[in-house]
């Protein structure tokens, strides 16, 4: 459905409490509004956090191939030095580059929903899978809160969290998200305030752990606010950690330097259970493309980037979980 049913359809859930699950392109052009009680099973799957619609099965005992092919350092270095001049112009001072990697396993993307463990999992009509680990936006009561995620590294570099917390680039890097994030939940909410700054969590891969740093801001939402649950989650989008800043000018950036859909990747999705919401970004995304398998991935470019490490960084995020 279009924007303004999805809108209209959340408004309407949320006012009389019944759960729903919500699903969301990046674009937001595409959108999935569906009451938890009309969801099939054979083709939609979701674990959030615990709010789940299936049953853990065997574990795997297949040995699991995956291998992927990045693209060439030339075209990524094309994009990013475009993105440098809208930066050294003042047209952006964050923004989130990504591209599509052609990856190859022995894993279906339903085993791969099954099988990683993560905050934020689904199966899509096996279209495609995610198996995020970050946070869009909470509701407990009135209470709104989100954690965006910025700055990547791999867990097994000697002092890999302190180097991470110290980088310049990485600090100035997350200023900027918490920043925008902080102005985003200023406009539905009131008594906006950063909660956490910069904290640490480890993520397991199927070849190597990496360290994630996230914040936490909240805010405080009106009495009526499921009577306009659509309206805050659509003021809200794109989330600014998968976009940047400013935003709107960001995002048309993004469209003339990356030269592909994104589609569902770095959309959002989530659930209203009645009372409390709980969506994440839709990161770590695998879909089906003509037959094969597409890994989206990227992260988040300043004037202090280096392209070889963001290159890296890139690479570093295409992964699967299984364990």
């Amino acid at each position: 459905m279009n924007r303004i049913d999805a809108i209209r359809s959340m408004n309407r859930l949320g006012s009389r409490r019944i759960p729903f699950l919500f699903i969301i392109d990046f674009d937001m052009l595409k959108s999935h509004v569906l009451p938890i009680e009309d969801i099939d099973r054979r083709e939609i799957l979701y674990d959030i956090n615990g709010f789940s619609n299936y049953t853990a099965g065997t574990k795997l005992l297949k040995k699991i191939t995956f291998s992927k092919r990045p693209l060439p350092l030339t075209r990524y270095r094309t994009a990013f030095k475009k993105v440098l001049s809208h930066l050294e112009m003042g047209n952006t001072y964050l923004l989130n580059l990504t591209f599509p990697t052609s990856i190859s396993t022995n894993l279906t993307l339903k085993e791969i929903f099954e099988n990683s463990p993560a905050k934020y999992k689904l199966y899509f009509k096996n279209k495609f899978v995610v198996f995020s680990p970050e946070t869009f936006i909470r509701i407990d009561g009135k209470t709104i809160s989100s954690n965006p995620m910025k700055g990547t590294i791999d867990a097994s570099i000697r002092n890999a969290k302190e180097f991470i917390l110290s980088d310049k680039k990485e600090l100035a890097e997350h200023y900027t998200i918490v920043d925008l994030i902080r102005n985003d939940l200023s406009m539905v909410a009131e008594n906006v305030r950063v909660e956490r700054f910069r904290y640490v969590e480890k993520i397991k891969t199927q070849n190597k752990n990496l360290l994630q740093v996230s914040s936490k801001i909240t805010g405080t939402l009106p009495d009526n606010y499921r009577t306009k649950i659509g309206d805050i989650i659509f003021k809200l989008l794109p989330a600014g950690s998968v976009s940047g800043a400013p935003k709107n000018k960001t995002v048309q950036i993004i469209k003339e330097v990356e030269n592909y859909t994104r589609g569902y990747y770095t959309g959002i999705f989530g659930y209203f259970d009645g009372f409390k919401l709980d969506s994440g970004v839709m990161i770590r995304f695998i879909e089906r493309s003509k037959g094969k398998m597409v890994y989206k991935s990227g992260g988040g470019i300043t004037a202090l980037s280096k392209i070889e490490n963001e290159y890296q960084e890139l690479i570093d995020k295409i992964y699967v979980p299984v364990v």
